[in-house]
């Protein structure tokens, strides 16, 4: 038996998630049943992150094992073949028996994109949380200091959360803002938030209701001082809302 490793990319927009449903279309399921359509194997696809309806990958790691003599690169060019071409694989490699996506990354990083323009724009609408008002980022900049190191997230856990513990090692926060996003080799103006946080793992829905509540915080609806005590409460129905899904991308694994 060999085991092959996968790093691909998708836009989540026409799924319902990464994780296999009873019902709905998700990202698993369909790379699952092309693979099968190639070795002729039903296989079990392990990811390294379950991420949710609408959320996008630009660094997903899967591994299967595999009966199939087919080397990687041949496995990669025929998954990329058959597969939807909103879904592709970067990369295919064997691995060992022993690798496991999820539970062996170290640290996985997400960030998520806002735009505060007055315009929507006609090309970024599946990609970005649209709030027609300013936000004060430097407000946001102090409420999410509060979040890095070691930390209780129950307050910013989803419901449904299977997680045996709430505790989560926040590595990095950055908020950062751009006039401009490149798209096509041409330059989209508009004004754009970028929130990228990076933690030894996350709990469900964890980074969008962080990002809701420091929009709650750039618009002044929640203080500075607020997030702090919101975070120490580890109570979710003091913080704010969901962000919605499209401006999440799972950026990268590291292992």
């Amino acid at each position: 038996m060999r085991f092959i490793k996968l790093l691909l990319e998708y836009n989540g927009a026409g799924y319902q998630g990464w994780q296999t449903q009873k019902t709905g279309r998700t990202i698993q399921d369909i790379i699952c049943a092309t693979i099968a359509s190639i070795t002729g194997e039903d296989v079990r696809l392990t990811g390294a992150s379950r991420t949710d309806a609408g959320v996008h990958a630009l660094g997903q790691v899967a591994a299967f094992s595999t009966a199939s003599a087919l080397p990687p690169e041949i496995i990669q060019r025929a998954l990329n073949a058959k597969l939807p071409s909103d879904i592709r694989i970067l990369a295919a490699e064997e691995t060992s028996g022993e690798f496991h996506p999820r539970y062996d990354a170290i640290r996985k990083s997400y960030f998520y994109l806002i735009s505060t323009s007055r315009v929507r724009s006609a090309f970024f609408s599946p990609y970005l949380w649209y709030i027609p008002a300013d936000l004060d980022l430097v407000s946001m900049r102090e409420a999410a200091a509060a979040l890095l190191g070691e930390h209780d997230f129950s307050a910013f856990r989803g419901a449904g959360c299977g997680a045996k513990t709430t505790i989560r090692t926040v590595n990095s926060l950055d908020i950062t803002g751009a006039g401009e996003i490149s798209f096509m080799t041409a330059s989209i103006p508009g004004d754009f938030i970028k929130i990228r946080i990076e933690a030894n793992a996350f709990l469900r829905h964890m980074v969008r209701n962080i990002v809701g509540t420091l929009a709650d915080v750039g618009s002044g609806k929640t203080s500075v001082e607020e997030f702090s005590r919101i975070l120490a409460s580890c109570d979710r129905t003091l913080a704010g809302p969901t962000a919605p899904p499209q401006g999440l991308f799972l950026e990268q694994l590291i292992y």
